[in-house]
């Protein structure tokens, strides 16, 4: 049997958004501190600049993670081809951490081409669940 390496990235997925925060709250801009940790979700929202697009890369991943999943476990439960799935999901892993770099970075052109294509990934593998 092969390897399904797309159930790792979905894990990966899973805990991108904790990446994106954590660069937030203690690598960029004014550090979080325990007092500031008491109501975390209106700190990161008075922050801006860069600190403020790593939160909102955070948010953009917890959206774009659900129909990713499902993409994966879909189209292995439906026999979809294991090469395809892990390729897809490898290419989703890939953008997704470009497209919080480029959000992060404020590289707005290439942080939507690159959407684009991370999305057209979980598309393609709903896709190759039909195709069976």
């Amino acid at each position: 049997m092969q390897m399904i390496l797309a159930y790792w990235c979905v894990l990966i997925a899973a805990f991108m958004p904790v990446g994106f925060v954590a660069y937030a709250k203690f690598f960029c801009g004014k550090k979080m501190d325990l007092e500031s940790n008491r109501y975390p979700r209106r700190w990161l929202e008075e922050t801006d600049g860069e600190q403020k697009r790593a939160y909102w890369a955070q948010l953009n991943a917890f959206e774009a993670f659900p129909p990713f999943a499902a993409g994966v476990i879909i189209a292995v439960i439906s026999g979809g081809s294991i090469t395809a799935i892990n390729l897809l999901a490898v290419l989703f892993i890939l953008l997704r951490l470009a497209y919080g770099w480029c959000y992060i970075s404020d590289k707005a052109s290439a942080r939507s081409l690159v959407w684009f294509a991370a999305t057209a990934c979980t598309v393609l593998l709903f896709i190759v669940a039909a195709i069976g």
